[in-house]
């Protein structure tokens, strides 16, 4: 699996398990509703920073996101 593909299933997973929408996920995060759904759909290559922003918002390491299960 191509690793944004990854990154973005994994967003979902952590996503899902804390109750969160994709525009709560956004607000926490501060990025756009339609970043955070390209992320998740893996069409979208995230910077550095939105990794970050995105693992704070979802009270998880950054490394979470990129692990393979």
């Amino acid at each position: 699996m191509d690793v944004v593909q990854l990154l973005g299933k994994n967003v979902r997973k952590h996503r899902k398990l804390k109750g969160m929408t994709q525009e709560q996920l956004a607000l926490e995060a501060e990025m756009e509703r339609s970043y955070v759904s390209d992320l998740e759909r893996g069409t979208r290559n995230p910077s550095v920073r939105a990794l970050g922003r995105l693992a704070e918002a979802l009270s998880v390491k950054p490394d979470e996101l990129l692990k393979s299960e």
